[in-house]
């Protein structure tokens, strides 16, 4: 199914699966600014502020949230555009399913949790709701792009209405240069630099994660990674070692993706860049907001470390959503078969690649 197209039937549900995604994520960013006071303090938050809005209560979102309900809207977007190449499209379906299935997966038995029983307990059953929705469409999404594609109808050949006569010759149509790939492939500069970079971060996250592994032992860290009190931030944020772990995976797929100048790479370097910006300028605010900028010197080698990835992963971030936000490859697979015919004047205007006519006609032409 290499060549295969999503149906119009599959884009449409598509479309509609990522609304439904993006509605459920706008549902808990407006409960969370009506439980503020003001509307920074969800802005602070989502910058890792602990404080809780009210007693027995907790925010739902984090910064996280905002990029699924965007990423969502874009990949409906997408999938109702018809410029919008099938393989690009698949990306985009691929790419969101994969974040929120990753995301989400601790917050099914985190939601779950004796030590949550301090709040709400009809908050914390909505939320949990809210994440097994949201795998199921995630699931979905899987299921429309694996049973919705077919190959391609063959295009015959066509003659060019209005073509002069009387005709010396037709050829056929030469497809514009773009290099070789399935259309809105990467072009291979910005393929390489995504791949790279991505790659460059995820495994950098990777090794922070093993780094903290070793550091903390098994017990402590397992707090981290599979959801703890001592961690917890907002019903819909995942551990923070699992985050880390996922956010890795995600920029390692989306790497390998892009330097196999697959059409899904643009759309999964898109998202992967898109949470790995957020993941650092959260980090960097923190470290701002702790004023370790100004005496980073001073500071352990660990600490400087930290913040080193941070703007290292931050500016690679940026770079990557740069790169992958350039146009892919053009389809011109429309145009293969198309046929163009050609006069004998010699004023005749003839396709690029056609030979003219010669000098001397045959007899009795």
């Amino acid at each position: 199914m290499r060549d295969s197209v999503l149906t119009r039937g599959a884009r449409g549900a598509g479309a509609v699966i990522c609304l439904l995604l993006a509605l459920l994520a706008a549902g808990w960013i407006i409960r969370d600014l009506v439980v503020a006071g003001h509307p920074a303090d969800v802005w602070w938050a989502w910058l890792g502020e602990t404080r809780r809005p009210r007693e027995f209560t907790a925010w739902a979102t984090s910064a996280l949230d905002p990029l699924l309900l965007l990423g969502a809207l874009a990949a409906a977007v997408a999938q109702v555009r018809t410029a919008v190449a099938s393989s690009v499209a698949v990306g985009a379906l691929l790419s969101l399913a994969a974040a929120v299935a990753l995301l989400r997966i601790p917050l099914v038995w985190v939601l779950g949790a004796d030590w949550l029983q301090g709040l709400d307990g009809g908050l914390t059953a909505w939320a949990r709701i809210t994440v097994l929705a949201q795998l199921a469409l995630a699931a979905a999404l899987f299921v429309v792009v694996a049973t919705g594609r077919r190959r391609p109808p063959g295009r015959p050949g066509r003659h060019t209405a209005g073509a002069p006569a009387p005709v010396y010759g037709v050829v056929r149509a030469v497809p514009s240069v773009g290099g070789p790939g399935r259309p809105g492939s990467p072009y291979r500069g910005p393929a390489v630099t995504a791949g790279v970079l991505l790659g460059a971060a995820g495994l950098t996250l990777a090794g922070w994660e093993i780094h903290w592994r070793q550091q903390l032992g098994w017990y402590l860290y397992r707090k981290g990674l599979l959801g703890d009190a001592s961690v917890f931030r907002a019903l819909l944020q995942p551990p923070v070692h699992w985050q880390g772990a996922a956010l890795a995976v995600l920029a390692l797929g989306a790497a390998a993706a892009a330097l196999r100048r697959a059409a899904a790479g643009r759309p999964a370097a898109l998202t992967a860049a898109a949470l790995l910006l957020t993941h650092a300028a959260v980090a960097l605010v923190h470290t701002a907001r702790a004023g370790e900028f100004g005496r980073l010197a001073a500071l352990p080698a660990h600490t400087q470390l930290e913040a080193g990835t941070a703007v290292f992963v931050a500016a690679a971030a940026l770079v990557v959503l740069l790169a992958a936000a350039r146009p892919g490859l053009p389809d011109t697979s429309r145009d293969l078969d198309a046929v163009r015919a050609y006069g004998m004047a010699p004023d005749e205007e003839r396709p690029p690649h056609a030979p003219p006519p010669p000098s001397t006609l045959p007899p009795g032409w």
